[in-house]
Order: C-alpha cells, then structure tokens, then sequence
C-alpha cells in the first residue's frame, strides 16, 4: 500500500518516546541537520530565508533543544556567565532580562551570579562559574582589578561592561556618564536654577566619578561657582538618597535644584525631601540619570538621563556571541538622551 502522508506529517512521526529530533527539524526546514545546529549555535552564516524556516519548523514541531547533548558535540555546555553586582537592583534587573534574551535566541542559558560591589564576592562568584565550565563570562561593572579580568579572559571569552579593560578575548565598553551627566546639570541651568546641589554616587565606581566630572563640566561652562556644602557622595541605593538629602538641609546651605547620580537614589531623596514638607518640583527641582522602569512612575514622574540598560545587556551578549563564532565583537549602546518630565520646572524669577 502506497504511504500517503505528507511530509509535514512524517516529521512529526517522532521517536517512540515522542521527541523530536535535529533531524525532523532539518527535513520539515529544507535544511541539513548540520545547518540547524550551526543556527542554534549561533555560529551559522546562512541567510535569513532558512534561519526563519528552521525557526518555524522548530515552533511547528516543538522542538527543544537539548543543551547537554550540544555541549558534548561542540565541547560547549551553552551556557554564559554573568556576574551582575546587586541582583535584586531595577538598574542591573533590565541588563540581566537584555543579556537573557539575546543569548536565548543562540539557544545559550545565562547562569548569573552577584558580586555585591565586592572583590571577594566577585573573585568566588566567577570561581563557581568557571567549576560550572561556562563557555563564556560576562562581568557588569565590578570591583575586580583590570590584571584579574585579563586573567580569567586568557581561559575563556570576557565581556566587560562598563569599564575600559584590554587583553585578548577581552572585549570591553562603556556608556557615556560624563555627558548624560552635563545634559542633566545643563537642563537645570537652562530652567534658571544656579544653586544646584549634587549627590554622587559612590566615588569608588568609574560611572560616579565621571558623572560627577560631567557635573562640574556644567557648572564650568555656565561659570557657576560650585559650592562644595552642595555636594554629598552617597551610595546608589535608595536610602542613601535619603539620607545625602537629610545631610545637605542639616548643613542649612540653601539650594533649589538636585542632580542625583541615579534614579534609585533620587527616588530615596524624593521621600527625604517629602519628610522635610519640601515638594517636588515646586520647592526643589530633581533630576536622576539611568531611566529605569520605576522613574516613570514616581509623584511627581522623575525628569532622568537615559541610558538603555536593556539594550546595554543586549549589546553584552551579541559581543559574547560574536566572540564566541570567533569574529571581531563591537557593541554601539545609544548615546545618552535627556527625559524630562515632571520633576524639573522653570525657576521664576
């Protein structure tokens, strides 16, 4: 009797115990087995016309891939390392959901770690990693010396972000902190305020220090005198927002403007300000840099600078991806870009 099934069909006839095979997937695609492993790899440079058609295969007959049995053909165990700093922050929240879903789409599985803004912390969580035989780390930030991240990138693929570090398979970039710090300092003065006030971050970070520089750019460029009672470093959390403020009105230095270092912070000396019956925008007008989801939402919504840390992680795990097809990784994160929202107001005068 001749076999009337079509081939759609006779893909889906699968093994007895009903998993679908590499090679089901390749026959429905129109592909070789081979190029639907280079594709899941990340590592095929085919054209989109068959990257599309095995991914509608794959979603046609439930394909799941199976990362152990692809770690032992390609000597890969798929997944990456990230050591993030503090896992529960909003900041490093919408890094980590970047990083994951680009390394999703190569079929890789992050496994992240915190470091906790300290060396020992960061040293051990990279350790564990690296007895887990990840194919790949990347490190957000972080306190570990520039001579330690060359290092481990001797072993295995290094992406770094936020820090300037070189050494082979170490690649590296930043975001631009010093000019989101002047766009935010130079919105004030242009809505007329001239005693700013500054909270900086913790000055042991490269981020705080250069928007605390940009900062002062700003004030040299308009030729304000910066008042060093109108500078308090904090911490980047939200507390230490709260209480840098409660230290600047404790040194009864007056000011009508604050530019805080990030958003979690200004969001901490929001409530400080609010504790003190002073309003936002109507007392004090507030600016915070980094945009995370919450900014939007505060009383009053927080005029903020932008960086696209979503896009920063996804930018993250294209380099490692790139690195690990072994071509040449380059990341382009968006430049900094002013929000402004309901935080700021005209000073009248």
């Amino acid at each position: 009797m001749k076999d009337k099934t079509p081939p759609a069909k006779k893909a889906h006839s699968s093994r007895p115990d009903g998993v679908v095979t590499l090679e089901q997937v390749a026959e429905l695609a129109g592909v070789s087995p081979s190029t639907v492993s280079r594709i899941l790899n990340g590592t095929a440079a085919v054209s989109e016309a068959k990257k599309e058609a095995v991914q509608t295969a794959i979603q046609t007959l439930g394909f799941r891939p199976n990362p152990v049995a692809r770690g032992l053909a390609g000597g890969r165990t798929m997944s990456i390392g990230v050591v993030t700093q503090i896992i529960s922050s909003p900041f490093y929240g919408e890094a980590l959901l970047g990083i994951e879903r680009e390394l999703e789409r190569a079929g890789y599985v992050p496994l992240f770690v915190s470091g906790n803004w300290h060396e020992d912390d960061e040293r051990k969580a990279i350790e564990a990693l690296l007895s887990r035989r990840v194919d790949g780390i990347i490190v957000l930030a972080g306190r570990l010396p520039d001579e330690q991240l060359v290092r481990l990138a001797g072993g295995l693929p290094t992406v770094v972000v936020g820090r300037q570090v070189t050494g082979p398979q170490l690649y590296s970039f930043g975001f631009d902190n010093r000019l989101g710090a002047r766009l935010a300092t130079q919105h004030l003065i242009e809505q007329g305020h001239r005693r700013i006030a500054f909270i900086a971050g913790d000055l042991m970070h490269d981020d705080a220090v250069e928007r605390q520089n940009g900062f002062l750019d700003a004030m040299a460029a308009a030729g304000l005198p910066v008042d060093p009672d109108l500078i308090v470093q904090s911490d980047f959390t939200a507390a230490g927002g709260m209480l840098a403020v409660s230290r600047l009105l404790e040194r009864n230095a007056s000011f009508t403007a604050l530019f805080i270092s990030n958003d979690e912070m200004a969001m901490g000396a929001c409530l400080g300000l609010h504790r003190r019956n002073l309003r936002v925008p109507d007392d004090v007008s507030l600016v915070g840099f980094d945009d995370v989801v919450m900014a939007r939402y505060t009383m009053p919504p927080l005029t903020t600078v932008r960086q696209s840390v979503y896009e920063i992680g996804s930018e993250a795990a294209t380099a490692m991806l790139a690195m690990l097809r072994g071509d040449k990784p380059s990341a382009q994160p968006p430049g900094p870009e002013l929000i402004v929202r309901e935080s700021t107001r005209r000073l009248l005068r």
